[in-house]
């Protein structure tokens, strides 16, 4: 039960006849109003098609109102310059709560995405070392994203590009080569530009105990390169796995050997979009594949690249860029809809060619979007976190996860938008304070767990009563119980809205919404008639246990989305507060 596009529906259908049939009205929106005394819903309606209409927006507004067939509208009222405010019967509210527990915790998903096919890549860390804290970040985002974009009807492919070909693996095979030999006695020295970490002698440990001494006078390094790939390919998709992350890989070393890479290039060249030229050095620092001596090169500029890119160096291999050009052509091939790629900051510079070139191996049928995360600060109590000792340059994502848990850092790698800095620190995470969102959202979904214990102490068999499954009926509901309402009715639009534009830290911000509302009207229970649980009047505490249940669901269904577990308890040391019948309750 979407309320905001139902009420949208019902202005869009009062303006027939009072715009030209052929206007556009999609910038016509319904959002709950900044200030509550002004009503429950309020729209834009006038002021965005008051101009193209050659009408005045008060005027509009008035004519709107006026065509409003509406049975839940309780009053409509022209506010400013022609904003449009509504307020609902009370009994919409009612019906709202009765919505969110026949839908389940699917309440809010909708088929607004119908099926379309979409690519969400993200993570894609090189193979030669450890996930890290900016990587934790991207597969959050990207994670969440996926997640929402599915909750709304897309066809979501989630996925994780190994870039297990080239300069980067085989030098991986090198540093893992010498500290095999290091493992049988012999004196390295890692030479500059190598990966000089300490986690490489757990694969070459893992090599030793496979195969002996077998490999220590090797010069062929295959052998070596493939197990260290897999090896912390391994890693990466346990550390994954243990923060809720389940991806699709494709490997630029398959795509490669089975000539997707060389046909995507010929289907560039069949389009005249390659010839061979000699390109002008760059401003500042040089990239890898710019040379002083005719290559071959891709016409970026023609689709709104700066500069034009080599496709093939003067030796006549192909530069990393013809690899990832082949690569998004195969995504969009698979997919056939949207590609986002979620990537480091750092990597900022390659977005315009990207999309260049993605636009032009689907003919112009697919965008890329790229969603960019911004540098994660490990923090202890404030103060930086010592590197890995294994990891030797960087803070890994399992230490983290070792001391955080999958949950509290997927909650918190969210409290910020992604292209923010963001300081994560390890103690003040896992805080259980009222100033730590996770634990107050936490604690919210523990205080609808909480009220159903209380329920069944205080009037045994409520809950599992014919009465209580049953009701419908929530008449006896106060002012101050819809209030929560209202704020549950929001959640619908926040997950198309956040899907749509790429936004998954709204989600937890809603669910803090949510948690405060419901917080609020916990602590009214000063007030004896306010109390959830009220002895004398079973019929009210039946009702107030179901916008519980409500809230409940909500939280679910949020956190669903963020992969995060809720919880129905929390520590004894912290978690008592102000139960629902006026004393305390603990877990």
């Amino acid at each position: 039960m979407n309320l905001y596009s139902i009420a949208k529906d019902k202005i869009l259908t009062a303006l027939q006849g009072l715009i030209p049939e052929d206007m556009e009205t999609a910038k016509v929106s319904v959002d709950a109003p900044r200030v509550a005394s002004h009503g429950d819903l309020a729209s834009n309606a006038a002021m965005v098609l008051a101009k193209p209409s050659g009408q005045n927006p008060r005027e509009l507004a008035g004519k709107i109102v006026a065509a409003l067939d509406w049975d839940w509208l309780e009053s409509a009222e022209i506010a400013g310059p022609g904003f449009i405010n509504l307020r609902l019967k009370p009994e919409v509210w009612r019906a709202l709560i009765v919505a969110v527990l026949q839908a389940g915790e699917p309440y809010g998903h909708s088929q607004m995405g119908a099926g379309q096919g979409v690519n969400v890549e993200y993570v894609s860390a090189n193979p030669t070392g450890p996930l890290h804290m900016g990587h934790a970040r991207g597969a959050v985002v990207g994670d969440v994203l996926a997640r929402m974009l599915a909750a709304v009807g897309f066809a979501v492919t989630r996925e994780y590009y190994t870039n297990d070909s080239g300069n980067q693996v085989d030098i991986l095979a090198r540093s893992v080569h010498l500290r095999y030999q290091e493992l049988f006695g012999h004196t390295i020295e890692i030479p500059d530009g190598h990966y000089p970490g300490l986690y490489l002698i757990d694969v070459a440990q893992a090599l030793k105990d496979r195969d002996g001494d077998q490999w220590l006078e090797a010069s062929d390094l295959s052998e070596i390169q493939t197990f260290a790939i897999n090896f912390l390919l391994d890693e990466i998709k346990a550390d994954l796995k243990a923060m809720n992350v389940e991806q699709v890989f494709s490997s630029e070393a398959k795509m490669i050997a089975n000539g997707s890479v060389e046909d995507c290039l010929k289907h560039l060249d069949k389009q005249g979009l390659l010839y061979r030229g000699t390109l002008k050095p760059p401003k500042g620092k040089k990239p890898e594949d710019w040379e002083p001596r005719e290559q071959m090169v891709f016409k970026a500029t023609q689709f709104g690249d700066e500069v034009d890119r080599p496709i093939k160096k003067s030796d006549g291999t192909n530069t990393y860029f013809a690899n990832d050009i082949a690569y998004h052509r195969d995504k969009y091939l698979r997919t056939k809809g949207p590609l986002i790629n979620v990537w480091g900051e750092d990597h900022k510079g390659y977005i315009k060619r990207m999309q260049a070139a993605t636009r032009a191996v689907t003919d112009g049928q697919a965008e890329l979007e790229v969603l960019t995360c911004a540098i994660v600060k490990v923090l202890e109590d404030g103060m930086p976190v010592k590197m890995s000792k294994r990891a030797g340059s960087f803070v890994t994502l399992g230490d983290v996860l070792n001391r955080v848990g999958p949950d509290v850092l997927r909650f918190t790698m969210l409290m910020r938008k992604s292209t923010e800095t963001m300081d994560f620190d390890v103690v003040k995470t896992v805080e259980q304070s009222r100033d730590n969102p996770v634990w107050y959202v936490q604690m919210a979904h523990a205080r609808t767990a909480s009220l159903q214990y209380q329920v069944e102490k205080v009037l045994p068999g409520l809950v599992k009563s014919d009465m209580f499954q049953q009701l419908t009926d929530l008449s006896l509901l106060t002012v101050e119980d819809l209030e929560v309402a209202k704020q549950l009715a929001l959640w619908p639009k926040t997950l198309e809205s956040a899907a749509l534009g790429r936004e998954p830290h709204r989600i937890p911000f809603y669910l803090h919404d949510v948690a405060a509302a419901f917080n609020a009207r916990w602590s009214m229970g000063k007030d004896p008639s306010l109390r959830f649980i009220l002895e004398d009047n079973l019929k009210l505490t039946a009702q107030r246990l179901k916008l519980t249940e409500a809230v409940a669901v909500t939280l679910k269904a949020g956190l669903a989305i963020m992969g995060v577990t809720p919880l129905k308890e929390l520590r004894d040391d912290t978690a008592s507060s102000s139960s629902p019948d006026g004393g305390k309750w603990r877990h």
